[in-house]
């Protein structure tokens, strides 16, 4: 069974599930050869007695239009895990959670699965993109960024802070990332 890349990112009121909230959250599927199958997200209500972070309202400020985009059209977390997990379990291969930093992105949706669907279609395992670049590049951690990153690696895709459009810009990052990757293996293998 091939594995599917789900690039996934969120946007939080806070910087924890529980006492703070996913906003929204996008996901784009990936095949390893960047053909992009299918997308999905959700606006989300906020959890009951959870509270917004000073800070992350703060920076909200900043980004009117992604705000209000974000809280449109919400759901009910319940409803929206089960019909994330149905779409995970429609893609044609394993599901393999990607997030640009998965850290914290798997954070929220690994618990938001568990509480409100009972399950995760990815385990509990995530693949960090910047861990990946590192790898592939042989840089140091904190010398790994997004400036210092080849150009040919990106896509002219927009970052704007709504959870599917960064979803597909680091999606389309990522199998960039893991073409150059492969081209090095195959390099080192001959």
């Amino acid at each position: 069974m091939p594995e599917i890349f789900v690039s996934t990112d969120i946007e939080t009121d806070g910087p924890i599930p529980g006492p703070h909230s996913m906003l929204s959250f996008g996901s784009a599927a990936y095949t390893a050869e960047k053909q992009l199958i299918g997308t999905f997200a959700a606006n989300l209500q906020t959890l009951p007695g959870a509270s917004a972070d000073p800070k992350t309202m703060a920076w909200w400020e900043t980004q009117p239009e992604a705000w209000a985009e974000c809280r449109k059209d919400l759901q009910k977390p319940a409803e929206a895990m089960k019909a994330y997990v149905a779409w995970l379990k429609t893609l044609p291969g394993k599901p393999v959670f990607v997030g640009y930093p998965a850290g914290f992105d798997f954070l929220f949706v690994y618990w938001y699965l568990i509480r409100f669907a009972g399950e995760s279609p990815f385990s509990f395992s995530a693949l960090d993109i910047k861990s990946f670049a590192m790898a592939t590049l042989g840089t140091p951690w904190r010398e790994t960024v997004k400036r210092r990153m080849p150009k040919a690696w990106f896509d002219k895709l927009p970052h704007t802070h709504k959870a599917l459009d960064d979803a597909i810009e680091q999606g389309a990052l990522f199998c960039n990332i893991l073409a150059e990757n492969r081209k090095i293996k195959k390099l080192r293998d001959s």
